[in-house]
Order: C-alpha cells, then sequence, then structure tokens
C-alpha cells in the first residue's frame, strides 16, 4: 500500500507539504514505523470512483 493512495495522505498548507492526517498517538506510529511489515493498519482507499467501476 502507498501513502499517496491513502484517504488520510493529505496536503498541509501550514507545512507546503503531504502528511498522514490519521489521528493516531505516538504509541500507534512507533508501532507502525517499528514494524516488519509495511502495510499500515489506518491505510483506506481514497479513491472515491473505486466503487463506480467495480459496478461497471
Amino acid at each position: 500500500m502507498r501513502c499517496d493512495d491513502c484517504q488520510y495522505y493529505a496536503y498541509d498548507e501550514d507545512l507546503e507539504e503531504y502528511v498522514c492526517d490519521m489521528d493516531m498517538d505516538e504509541d500507534d506510529f512507533a508501532r507502525i514505523m517499528t514494524a516488519g511489515s509495511r502495510d499500515c493498519p489506518y491505510w483506506k482507499n481514497g479513491d472515491e470512483y473505486a466503487v463506480v467501476r467495480h459496478q461497471m
């Protein structure tokens, strides 16, 4: 999974960069960063048209 495709990956105008906008605490973040797997448990498809393409 790539952050670019996640609905929580949003542009922060103050930082002028993309950041993960998921509401998680430091423990959650540390667990994700140190996990052997690169899959984020909070990843959610941000493609609004995925359902429509699936129905076609």
